[in-house]
């Protein structure tokens, strides 16, 4: 279950990217997540995918 909260979202994703997935791209297809929806949340608490360090910054 993927929390709708956009900080709890954050925890979330970042914890799963740092331990599971090598991008955003593989844990969202995995996952079966909207990518935009996730981006869409994150930007809204000034948080943005940094693709070299594979995680919401």
């Amino acid at each position: 279950m993927v929390p709708k909260d956009p900080v709890m979202l954050l925890s979330f994703i970042n914890l799963k990217l740092r331990d599971f997935y090598p991008s955003l791209a593989a844990l969202c297809d995995d996952l079966d997540i909207d990518r935009a929806e996730v981006d869409e949340k994150l930007a809204g608490i000034d948080y943005h995918y940094d693709e070299e360090k594979n995680q919401f910054v």
